[in-house]
């Protein structure tokens, strides 16, 4: 193949599209990509990124290796021909010594089991281990949100989910990839090798700053301390504080591993920063129980989780990492003892369904790679089991089978080894900290020697602490006066043992309301004996039963614990169980995600049918299973589904959010079809390419939304003139006209949201369109076009308007609703000409000016509003309100005096404070729905005339239970 590599790979790439028979757009849709990502790459227009090149080899089934090997060779690479290193680095400037410096030291991984044998070879390079995992951001919001109506779930590729985003906290269970990712973030920013989703980043320097080294040091640096040691000597004064002004990308890893005391100075410390340099990039990392939702939100920052890697995840994973280990393979004979076990390895997990369960995270997935390759082909079952295994596996580290039976002077056995690192892993726990200093570390191995002369005869606390460095794989030393854990994982399960073996039970008790604990009492539960589990158990629940703060966190814990539990009296799983049954089943979204982050365990708790469920909590349920994902979670989603009321729309809607967690065919044949033939109206949601196609599976769809890069050619055909009522179309980039809106009879609702490309409703002129959702609109939008819709008596606004007031407002038809969403901030001025409107939602604050315009609207009489009501002339027409407001109080006591008529009222704010309710006990006929989580004078009312949500709940106990 003639031409340089990056011709090469545009030739080979094109080749194989036209092999498999497939369009470009075609190519496009299976692989996830941006069209002009997918261009690009085929026309050698510039180097793919890592991402891309791994995408288009999925898509197009074929070998990873010779794509990425081309991929490598058309990297510029630097001329060092000419010049020694030294000469080079001279050349330099700071800033380009400091990008060198950052590739270089993020640049490599450390992957758990590559070699066994040789730890020099443990590492693996960044550009051939990184990962694309999918992240998932929960846009669901009130009516008052700027993301219009019908916002949820959305899951994407990485790069494509941080596409745009200025701060991102990034949650996501141990062992899932946070802190790789921001690894990969800071080597492709620093090498200029971004993809082309990211390119707003391009010219940006990263700073890597990884918490757990930083609290150590006590305060928590300035802008000068962000650049390393190796490199600080050199920096040229001002250096950080200009880059930080425009250029800077901050990558802050691991708010879990600061104590929970430190966490709100943590935060403030962030808050400077970010008041000091507003245009700062900032990208965090936490485990999702270690803060609250919406803890960076004040900031500006949105919440992404890592979800768990799909099946195709896993396969591209298990290649890599016999890849790579095969390239560390002594001979061809047992490269090919390594390409036999990967296809054995894949066929398992495909095969097994707890195997599949377990490797849904890079590091679970490394284990078991490395495991099946130790264990020539066989596996244990079970976390905890296979945690052993891994765990025995790497401190041997088949020393003895290869003949290296004393390295470096020093020779332990298992147990051994155990005890020291435990003694290690305890410490860290207790202390609240991932890292010691090496002093540390050695003082605690000298305290351990004398009870164990065998290991003291061989070499003192600094040899047998270099020995397990060196030999076990599980200790590194991140610099060069500091000790951790390779993973977190490694220190929770040796630390949880060393704690049931020193009988710490109480301890465990009293610190277990710190997420930094969590998984070091579920791995103690394991570790523990039938006595210990029960009484670790019951002291959990009789905790809770004391401490109303915690309570709730507490019981659950208990009973996700139970799962682990190899055996446990039947007395403890009855007071354990008739515990969570008082916050269970969920009833709220935020109770969803609280079971959600509880991780596997809290699926054995969850019902199987809906016949005894409440509403809200038939979908808080899907929500729990869907967030968790996993095989176990789908088999829960298959029983449930079949039992929903047919009417139960908040079900519905949670089970399409649902599907982009899982297989998108075996969903909709599964999950959906079904569904679709009991209830033809119910509302699909399409996030995926992989969604797209399986829509041939299902029947016309009457409501369909779609969540994605799609094209008309994509939509079109996926509709039906004669069934589908109602097309949803957000994030619509990519969506270059409207014109396949014309052939939809049927239609009675469209939004659009963020359609770029869309900048009038022409497509639609003469359309007897009822209903119209216009979301973030493109700045040369002509809203004049609105006067070509005939039949719209249902508008919705979340957009930037161009005008002060209404006046300039035109539309064709006599308008019944209209809504205006948190992004539109103009005077009401004009909204007196629709003397037709019935319903008007507005989300800013109201002028007296405004008021007025309000009060002239003779047939008013559903009124939403996003502002306090203090100011509210007398409105006696209003029949239904609803009044949300961020910052003030709400002026209940108004309500009465202003809005005689009411009968139907929703409350909902975010003040600290629970709302009073007395001031409304004297409209008889008033039904009160509150969105808050605490309100008092519900006592004054009728009963069944006050809804709360979440619905209040009084935790079930049995007779004799301690009081709190």
């Amino acid at each position: 193949m003639d031409g340089s590599p990056l011709d090469q790979l545009a030739t080979l790439l094109r080749t194989l599209r036209v092999q498999r028979g497939l369009s470009v757009e075609g190519l496009r849709l299976r692989s996830g990509l941006g069209r002009t990502t997918v261009s690009q790459a085929l026309n050698g227009a510039r180097v793919p990124s890592e991402v891309t090149v791994v995408a288009l080899a999925g898509a197009l089934k074929t070998d990873l290796g010779p794509l990425l090997a081309l991929r490598r060779q058309a990297c510029p690479q630097p001329d060092t021909a000419a010049r020694s290193g030294e000469a080079v680095l001279s050349g330099l400037s700071f800033e380009e010594r400091y990008r060198r410096f950052v590739a270089e030291v993020h640049g490599r991984l450390t992957v758990v089991g590559l070699d066994l044998s040789r730890p020099d070879r443990s590492g693996w390079p960044l550009d051939a281990a990184y990962l694309s995992l999918e992240l998932a951001h929960d846009s669901e919001r009130s009516w008052a949100s700027d993301e219009g109506p019908g916002a949820a779930l959305v899951v994407r590729r990485a790069e494509q989910a941080l596409a745009g985003r200025r701060r991102v906290l990034l949650k996501g269970l141990a062992g899932s990839g946070k802190t790789t990712l921001l690894q990969w973030l800071a080597v492709a920013a620093a090498s200029d090798t971004l993809p082309q989703e990211l390119a707003d980043l391009r010219r940006r320097v990263p700073f890597v700053l990884p918490l757990r080294s930083l609290v150590r040091r006590g305060c928590l640096p300035g802008p000068e301390g962000f650049v390393a040691a190796a490199l600080a000597a050199s920096q040229p004064d001002g250096w950080v504080d200009s880059v930080l002004t425009g250029r800077g990308l901050l990558l802050i890893d691991g708010v879990d591993e600061v104590p929970v005391e430190q966490r709100q100075s943590a935060r403030d410390w962030l808050d400077g920063l970010l008041a000091a340099y507003p245009d700062l990039r900032v990208y965090v990392t936490t485990r999702p129980s270690a803060v609250p939702e919406g803890w960076l939100a004040h900031k500006g920052f949105t919440e992404l989780t890592v979800r768990p890697m799909t099946a195709a995840d896993t396969s591209v994973f298990i290649g890599r990492w016999h890849t790579a280990a095969r390239r560390n393979a002594d001979g061809p004979e047992e490269q090919a003892h390594l390409g036999e076990l990967e296809v054995a390895l894949r066929t398992a997990v495909r095969a097994q369904r707890d195997l599949a369960q377990l490797s849904t995270t890079p590091l679970m997935c490394a284990l078991i790679c490395a495991l099946h390759r130790e264990r020539r082909g066989h596996l244990p079952h079970g976390r905890m089991e296979l945690y052993a295994a891994a765990l025995s596996m790497l401190l041997v580290r088949r020393d003895y089978e290869r003949g290296i039976t004393v390295p470096e002077g020093i020779r332990l056995t298992e147990q051994q080894s155990m005890r020291l690192l435990q003694r290690l892993a305890y410490w860290l726990i207790r202390n609240g900290q991932t890292e010691m200093d090496r002093s540390t570390a050695l003082v605690l191995l000298a305290d351990a020697l004398p009870a164990m002369p065998n290991v003291a005869e061989q070499g003192d606390a600094d040899q047998v602490l270099q020995h397990l460095i060196g030999r076990t794989g599980l200790l590194r030393t991140p610099t060069a006066g500091t000790v951790d854990f390779v993973h977190r994982t490694f220190q929770d399960y040796l630390g949880a043992q060393a704690a049931i073996e020193g009988m710490d039970l109480p301890l465990l008790v009293n610190h277990a309301h710190d997420d930094q604990w969590e998984d070091v009492i579920r791995m103690a539960v394991a570790h523990a004996r039938p006595q210990e589990a029960a009484a670790l158990l019951t002291g959990l629940v009789h905790r809770g039963d004391r401490e109303e703060t915690h309570r709730a966190r507490l019981h659950l814990l208990a009973a996700a614990s139970l799962h682990y539990a190899t055996e446990v009296d039947t007395e403890t799983r009855k007071l354990v169980a008739g515990r969570a049954e008082g916050w269970l089943p969920p009833r709220s979204p935020e109770e969803s995600d609280a079971l959600a982050a509880l991780g596997p365990g809290v699926l054995d708790l969850l019902p199987r049918t809906s016949h005894d469920l409440e509403s809200d909590e038939a979908s808080a349920v899907i929500r729990t299973a869907a967030k968790i994902g996993g095989d176990q979670a789908y088999e829960l989603l298959r029983c449930l589904a079949p039992t929903l009321p047919e009417t139960d729309l908040g079900s519905e809607f949670a089970l399409s959010q649902g599907w982009v967690n899982f297989d998108a065919h075996e969903y909709a044949q599964d999950l959906l079809l079904p569904r679709l033939v009991r209830s033809p109206l119910s509302d699909i949601t399409v996030h995926t390419p992989e969604q797209l196609e399986a829509l041939s599976l299902l029947p016309p769809l009457r409501r369909v939304t779609f969540r994605g890069s799609f094209t008309a050619r994509d939509i079109a055909p996926r509709l039906s003139p004669e069934h589908t009522e109602e097309v949803k179309i957000y994030e619509g980039e990519a969506l270059e006209h409207i014109r396949f809106v014309r052939d939809l009879t049927a239609l009675r609702h469209l939004a659009l949201a963020g359609c770029e490309q869309i900048t009038s409703l022409d497509d639609l002129a003469g359309l007897p369109l009822p209903q119209l959702c216009l979301v973030k609109t493109p700045a040369l939008f002509r809203f004049d076009t609105l006067t070509e819709l005939p039949g719209l008596t249902h508008l919705e606004l979340f957009t930037a308007l161009p005008w002060k007031d209404l006046t300039a407002l035109r539309v064709h038809g006599d308008l019944t609703e209209l809504v205006f969403g948190a992004t539109v901030s103009v005077s009401l001025r004009g909204l007196s000409r629709f003397r037709d409107l019935r319903t008007l939602v507005v989300n800013q604050p109201l002028t007296a000016e405004d008021w007025e315009e309000v009060s002239s609207l003779p047939g008013l009489t559903t009124l939403l509003l996003g502002d306090a009501l203090a100011h509210a002339p007398v409105l006696p027409n209003i029949t239904t309100l609803s009044a949300y407001c961020e910052s003030a109080e709400l002026s209940i006591d108004v309500i009465p005096d202003r809005f005689p008529g009411l009968t139907s009222l929703s409350l909902g704010h975010r003040m600290g404070s629970p709302l009073d309710l007395t001031p409304l006990a004297v409209m008889p006929g008033l039904h009160v729905t509150v969105n808050v989580p605490h309100a008092v004078g519900v006592d004054k009312f009728p009963p069944g005339k006050v809804t709360l949500h979440p619905r209040p709940r009084t935790p079930l106990r049995p007779a004799g239970a301690r009081n709190p």
